[in-house]
C-alpha cells in the first residue's frame, strides 16, 4: 500500500485517516487500482485546469435488507412526496445524513451538499467541484465514513443502482465537469463538441461506468425513473432524461459545465473520470 492522501480521523481525536494506493510486490497495480491510471490522464490536463464534481446517491438499509423504515410487510406510499422532504413519514435516517456531512467538514473535503432523494431512504451528497484528482479522492474517503457512521446506528449504506424493483427511481452518481475553455464566454460551443465526443464512445463509457461492465447499471438506465435508456445516447438542457445534461443555466449563460448522468452509484470514479478525460481531451 502507498499512502496518497491524508485526512483528519472524525472517530479518533488527534488521528488520521490515509487513502492508500494498492500494488503487487513486483510494482505493478494491483486490478482494482484504477487510480494510477487516473492520475496519468489529470496530469495531461492540468493546464485545462479541470474542475470535477460527483453527485453521489445512496441508499438505507435495515437489518432486514430493505430499505431503512419500510413496513417488512408492505410497500411505501409511491414516489412523489420524499425528494428534499422533511418530516417522519417522509425522510428517514436524517441524523446519518447530517452526521456524515459534519464528518466531512471536519475532514476538510470539499462536500458541497446534501439532499433527501426521489426514494424513500435514498439519500445524495456532493462532492466539489474540486481540481484534479481531488474529488476522486474525496468521494473514495466519504464513502468510508458513511459506511463507519452507518455502523452506529446498525443500518447498512447500499450503492446499489437499482436497489428496489418497481416504480423507485435508482441511484446514480452523476459526473458534471469543466476546463477553463468551457467556464469562458461561449464554452458552449466547447460543450457541443464534448457531447459529439461522447456520443460516439458511449458504449465505452457504458463499460466504464459500473464495476460489473454496465450489468448492475442496466437495471437502472431503463429511460424511466429520471435516466435515459442505456442502449441509447442522448444530451439536452435541464433534462433528467438524457445521458448527458446541459443544466439551464449554463445554457443560458453559454458556458460552465456538464453533468453525465450516466455512471452508477457503485462507480468507480477513478474510472469515470479516467474514461471522460480521454475522450473528451486527449482523443484516446
Amino acid at each position: 500500500m502507498r499512502p496518497v492522501a491524508l485526512y483528519k480521523d472524525p472517530f479518533m481525536q488527534g488521528g488520521y485517516l490515509v487513502l492508500c494506493d494498492t500494488y503487487r510486490p513486483n510494482g505493478d497495480p494491483t486490478e482494482t487500482n484504477k487510480r494510477m491510471c487516473c492520475v496519468d490522464a489529470v496530469d495531461q490536463i492540468c493546464d485545462m485546469k479541470p474542475w470535477f464534481g460527483i453527485e453521489q446517491e445512496y441508499t438505507f438499509l435495515g437489518p432486514d435488507n430493505r430499505p431503512y423504515g419500510w413496513i417488512p410487510t408492505s410497500q411505501p406510499r409511491p414516489q412523489g412526496p420524499y425528494y428534499c422532504s422533511v418530516g417522519a413519514n417522509c425522510s428517514f435516517a436524517r441524523e446519518i445524513v447530517e452526521s456524515h456531512y459534519m464528518a466531512c467538514l471536519f475532514m476538510d473535503l470539499n462536500i458541497f451538499g446534501t439532499n433527501a432523494e426521489v426514494m424513500p431512504s435514498q439519500w445524495e451528497y456532493q462532492i466539489g467541484p474540486s481540481e484534479g484528482i481531488e474529488c476522486a479522492d474525496e468521494i473514495w474517503i466519504s464513502r468510508y465514513v458513511l459506511h463507519r457512521i452507518g455502523e452506529e446506528y446498525g443500518i447498512t449504506v447500499s450503492f446499489d443502482p437499482k436497489p428496489m424493483e418497481g416504480d423507485w427511481n435508482g441511484a446514480g452518481a452523476h459526473f458534471n465537469f469543466s476546463t477553463e475553455e468551457m467556464r469562458k464566454e461561449n464554452g458552449i460551443q466547447v460543450m457541443d463538441k464534448l457531447i459529439e465526443k461522447l456520443k460516439d464512445k458511449h458504449l465505452r463509457h457504458i463499460a466504464a461506468y459500473d464495476p460489473k461492465g454496465g450489468e448492475d447499471n442496466k437495471r437502472r438506465l431503463t429511460g424511466k425513473h429520471e435516466t435515459a435508456n442505456i442502449k441509447e445516447f442522448s444530451s439536452g438542457v435541464a433534462n433528467r432524461g438524457v445521458s448527458v445534461r446541459i443544466p439551464r443555466n449554463v445554457a443560458e449563460e453559454k458556458k460552465g459545465y456538464l453533468e453525465d448522468r450516466r455512471p452508477a452509484a457503485n462507480m468507480d470514479p477513478y474510472s469515470v473520470m479516467n474514461v471522460v478525460i480521454r475522450t473528451c481531451f486527449l482523443d484516446q
